[in-house]
């Protein structure tokens, strides 16, 4: 039975998993929850982790690592940590004989063509038949910040290909959205917009708060003074609930969250399919599902037909990142 090590890491917390390679399935036989500032280094944390299991597991020999930065040259120095990881060295501390380090949106395209239904669920099935399984496959989500990926098909498989697109300048689409990026902007004291200011969990927060500081409902709403941590879910929770006002902030969030669904779609033309993932996926499917999102998704102009091909999914498994983790492990393994 080969065995295969996983890890996602960020600055608050790092899981590591066991899976075992069945034919062509990887099944979970062990995961440990660490807190991170807890190690004052990854190798000793690795270590810890496959010291308990190995009276019951041989030890890995191919490990693959999504960590909360850019990786580059096989280097990766995290921002919340004193932790420089390097692939070469956590190969020899560790005992391993292939290490891969991967930005921990990334990685997501290494499991997304290996997700089992209860994974993931459809938001858009394609117009006109079928993924085209040998096209380029994508990912973005709204979390605290906003990850976009994409996969390109190579002779060995998908290639992730990590992105700043979320950095890319907000557009907006009509009177509403242009107003709030001009409100945001002298908030803020921005010389420009990021995409990711408005459509990220964050960026909920914001577009209710401009609606607190300019509707005329603002001043006495129940919202008003609700720490910026907070008003994120808060929002989502009063619209759900039929608040008007946390309503509108929360339509013009999906609404701009689609179109960028949809230039994405267009910039990776990802025929193999699109995924919506992040912390707010699994929390806000029937909204996702909507034509809120999702007519915005399609008005692309003369370029509609384009999008109207590409299937939607989003991600409802909190733990995507260390089971793709595991599938880029088994890659090294082949």
């Amino acid at each position: 039975m080969t065995t295969l090590l996983a890890g996602d890491i960020g600055g608050t917390k790092t899981l590591l998993g066991l899976y075992s390679l069945e034919g062509t399935a990887l099944i979970q036989r062990a995961s440990q929850r660490y807190v991170s500032a807890d190690w004052p280094d990854f190798s000793a944390l690795v270590n810890h982790f496959l010291e308990g299991q190995a009276q019951t597991f041989a030890r890995p020999q191919q490990a693959c690592f999504a960590i909360a930065g850019p990786v580059r040259q096989g280097r990766v120095k995290l921002t919340n940590l004193p932790w420089l990881l390097e692939e070469e060295r956590l190969a020899r501390d560790c005992q391993l004989k292939a290490v891969e380090l991967v930005n921990d949106f990334a990685v997501l395209i290494y499991g997304l063509p290996h997700l089992q239904p209860e994974q993931q669920t459809t938001l858009r099935d394609p117009s006109g038949g079928q993924p085209d399984p040998k096209a380029p496959i994508a990912i973005l989500g709204a979390g605290t910040g906003l990850g976009v990926a994409v996969g390109i098909p190579t002779a060995s498989g998908l290639q992730a290909m990590a992105s700043e697109a979320s950095h890319g300048e907000f557009a907006p689409c009509n009177e509403k959205q242009w107003q709030l990026k001009r409100w945001l902007m002298a908030e803020l004291n921005l010389p420009r917009l990021s995409i990711e200011r408005i459509v990220s969990g964050t960026g909920l927060g914001d577009v209710m708060r401009w609606h607190l500081a300019t509707h005329p409902d603002g001043r006495n709403h129940a919202l008003m003074g609700t720490a910026d941590t907070e008003l994120p879910a808060a929002t989502a929770a009063a619209a759900g609930g039929g608040d008007p006002l946390a309503r509108a902030a929360l339509d013009l969030w999906l609404e701009a969250y689609g179109s960028c669904a949809g230039d994405l779609a267009l910039q990776s033309l990802c025929y193999g399919g699109l995924w919506v993932g992040g912390g707010t996926a699994g929390k806000l499917l029937d909204e996702l599902r909507s034509e809120r999102f999702l007519r915005p998704f399609l008005n692309k102009g003369r370029l509609s037909p384009v999008v109207e091909q590409i299937p939607v999914h989003a991600l409802v498994d909190g733990e995507t990142g260390l089971f793709s983790a595991a599938c880029r492990a088994r890659h090294l393994n082949a």
